[in-house]
């Protein structure tokens, strides 16, 4: 009760006061302080993002929703609501740079969010495609006997048709198990090898869906904003998405050996596990997991 009371007074009285007695002492005000006081990247953009959501400005409030074509001019309406001199062209690229990272999280997500409803369809030459583009890189010594096949297990799928298993993430799931292979398509075949271990084993392409999931939660719930942020100065796109996921697919494949699960039947044990390692590593505001690093 009395943290609420002191939470009130100080969001409700204390906090307009002090930031007014420390732009007395500082002749800046809590934004420029700000940019003073944390370095490029997510520590200062998620300081501008809790900026705009605490503060009664409407301008800063909105700074951190507007679309990218209105930036400049909300750049300029922020600067002049709060007495910053025009000319001053480093505040100026910093807080354009941190609202762009702002906005274009929230639209990777949409981004990401549209593709995953996108159902897989076999009638789409587009889809069907894909499909076959990620059995010829992974499988490049052996060809389909046919579209229908059992072939489809030795990759990790569940059954003769792989369309069933993109069900949960739809297209999402198939676009990133092909980004891997064609960007990493060593390691992707290193990994598939792996998961065809006689005791340690376990379904790669399944897996690789299940780490779409993953990564889509991460997305979702804004647990990748640091990342993201340190990654581009800019708007993150999708590339940098299923950048994050080939570093979700290796790194989950070390983590298993490393871990030596009894069986298979362990998996969701271990999944999660792996999930809350990669959470805790998302909470360091220096963090970039990339497969590079």
């Amino acid at each position: 009760m009395l943290v609420c009371f002191w939470g009130f007074l100080y969001s409700n009285y204390l906090r307009f006061w002090l930031k007014w007695i420390l732009r007395l002492l500082t002749r800046k005000c809590e934004l420029q302080r700000v940019f003073d006081g944390s370095k490029a990247g997510a520590q200062r953009t998620l300081s501008i993002g809790n900026a705009g959501c605490e503060t009664r400005g409407l301008v800063l409030r909105n700074a951190v929703h507007v679309e990218e074509a209105e930036m400049e001019k909300c750049v300029r309406d922020v600067m002049k609501e709060k007495r910053i001199e025009q000319e001053d062209t480093g505040f100026k690229t910093n807080l354009h740079i941190s609202l762009l990272q702002i906005s274009g999280y929230k639209k990777l997500y949409l981004n990401v969010e549209n593709l995953r409803k996108v159902p897989y369809d076999s009638d789409n030459e587009e889809h069907e495609e894909q499909l076959i583009e990620l059995w010829n890189l992974l499988m490049p010594h052996e060809n389909l006997k046919a579209r229908i096949t059992k072939q489809w297990c030795d990759i990790g799928f569940q059954g003769d048709d792989p369309k069933t298993d993109f069900r949960g993430m739809g297209l999402l799931g198939l676009v990133n198990l092909v980004y891997f292979s064609k960007h990493y398509t060593n390691e992707a075949r290193q990994i598939l090898s792996h998961s065809n271990h006689p005791k340690l084993g376990y379904s790669y392409a399944i897996v690789g869906i299940n780490l779409t999931e993953m990564a889509y939660s991460l997305l979702k719930n804004g647990a990748l904003k640091s990342h993201l942020y340190n990654v581009v100065s800019g708007l993150p796109q999708m590339e940098h998405f299923h950048q994050f996921y080939c570093y979700l697919v290796y790194e989950f494949d070390k983590f298993w050996f490393e871990e030596e699960p009894e069986s298979i039947m362990h998996f969701n044990q271990y999944r999660e596990k792996f999930h809350e390692k990669i959470k805790g590593l998302l909470l360091d505001c220096d963090v970039i997991l990339t497969l590079q690093n």
